[in-house]
């Protein structure tokens, strides 16, 4: 590209040069030879007016005396006086010259002659002042045209590059602009495209970095439900694993359906009204076997038959994050307790470990955020999923550790149970 923009530019400038130049040396050349031949006219006019001067006074007129008059320099001059012998002024050229013949009152003729060679040599003269000027405008043009090649090649070569970043995976933006309305144009386009593919680049690596987290957890929790049906020989045992089993394969499905909805739109919910306790039962009885294993209890107490608004599987993802969190990184018996506040309804999930480390704090929520060498990405998908239903999740101590999860709460019908506690535990 940038050859052709230097061969164009450079061939508008010769044809330019070509037009103007040739015409240029045509008038130049006229003008040069009408002046010439003016001087010689001049010359012989103006030596015949001395000539008839020197007469009418009687005065004596003689080469000397019109030598000292009149500068002849390279023209050559010859008065005849009738009656007198021609007066030479000059030396006569040789070959083509220009000449004049200028009559006097006195019947004296003055001839004028300039060879034309001098001409020819004032028109070379010329001609090499345009050609010095044609070509210095042919260097100007061709600077020009490499700079101006240079403005418009170097940005699309830019461009190029920038296009084929994106086509290799790297979508970084690159915020550089040209100072070319269309190139410009071109960049904001690919600066938007870059955008739009870093979004998605993100949102599939979260999906991805979501999914093997929170399908981790379910997994493993069926895998021990598993176990314990290979270890038993009760058949109505068997009957109650297996159909607990089914259960949490449902839950997975749901929550690779979840996740696959958050990926496309993570505003996007299917809020209901649900009872709580249901949820909260389900988890104590899928992480039972766990903490079973660990030596440890987990227990339940607060209101019950409360409502909240939300979706079921998200809000057990929650909690299984919570308790996940307990099991990893906790210690002692883990609670979940609920009650109420305002409108929300309040499941609260503490145990009795060390806590947070006071260098975390909030940014606990963080993504790849972690104390104890974990992923990091558990409590970030928690709140990211609590929000998405429009609650939220909260640290609400740091030591001992209790994190709450705030759901939007409607009234079921009034029971006992909403005036006071009725703690149950499941060990």
């Amino acid at each position: 590209m940038r050859r052709r923009l230097i061969n164009s530019t450079l061939a508008v400038v010769l044809v330019v040069i070509a037009v103007f130049g040739v015409s240029l040396v045509i008038v130049e050349t006229r003008t040069i030879s009408n002046s010439a031949q003016d001087r010689v006219e001049s010359e012989a006019v103006r030596l015949a007016s001395i000539v008839d001067s020197r007469l009418l006074s009687s005065e004596q007129v003689n080469g000397n005396i019109l030598a000292d008059q009149v500068a002849i320099e390279e023209r050559y001059a010859v008065v005849r006086i009738p009656g007198r012998a021609p007066i030479e002024l000059g030396a006569e050229p040789q070959g083509d010259v220009i000449s004049y013949t200028a009559e006097g009152e006195r019947g004296e003729k003055v001839t004028v002659e300039e060879p034309r060679s001098a001409v020819t040599r004032e028109v070379g003269r010329t001609l090499l002042i345009i050609a010095g000027v044609a070509l210095l405008a042919v260097v100007a043009a061709v600077l020009l045209a490499v700079r101006q090649a240079n403005r418009l090649a170097s940005p699309l070569t830019d461009l190029a590059a920038t296009a084929e970043r994106l086509g290799s995976g790297d979508p970084r933006p690159r915020h550089k602009r040209y100072g070319v309305p269309e190139l410009d144009r071109v960049a904001d386009v690919l600066e938007g495209s870059a955008e739009r593919i870093a979004r998605m680049l993100t949102a599939e690596r979260r999906l991805a970095a979501d999914a093997s987290h929170q399908l981790r957890t379910p997994l493993t929790a069926l895998s021990m439900r598993l176990e314990e049906i290979t270890m038993t020989d009760d058949l109505a045992e068997v009957k109650e694993e297996a159909t607990i089993a089914l259960a949490q394969v449902e839950r997975l499905t749901d929550v690779v359906e979840r996740l696959l909805t958050n990926s496309r739109d993570p505003r996007t919910g299917s809020a209901v009204s649900f009872d709580l306790d249901e949820v909260i039962k389900q988890q104590l009885e899928e992480w039972r076997p766990a903490y079973r294993s660990a030596g440890r209890a987990i227990v339940s107490s607060g209101k019950h038959h409360l409502t909240a608004v939300g979706t079921p599987g998200a809000v057990a993802q929650v909690l299984a994050a919570l308790i996940e969190n307990s099991l990893m990184h906790g210690g002692g018996t883990v609670a979940l307790r609920t009650r109420v506040t305002g409108n929300q309804a309040v499941i609260e999930v503490t145990d009795e470990g060390p806590g947070v480390p006071p260098e975390l704090g909030s940014r606990i929520f963080e993504r790849t955020i972690s104390g104890r060498n974990s992923t990091g990405i558990g409590l970030a998908v928690a709140r990211d999923l609590a929000e998405a239903d429009g609650g939220r999740l909260e640290m609400l101590q740091a030591s001992p550790p209790v994190f709450g999860l705030f759901l939007s709460r409607t009234p079921l019908k009034k029971s006992t149970d909403e005036t006071g506690t009725d703690p149950e535990t499941i060990r």
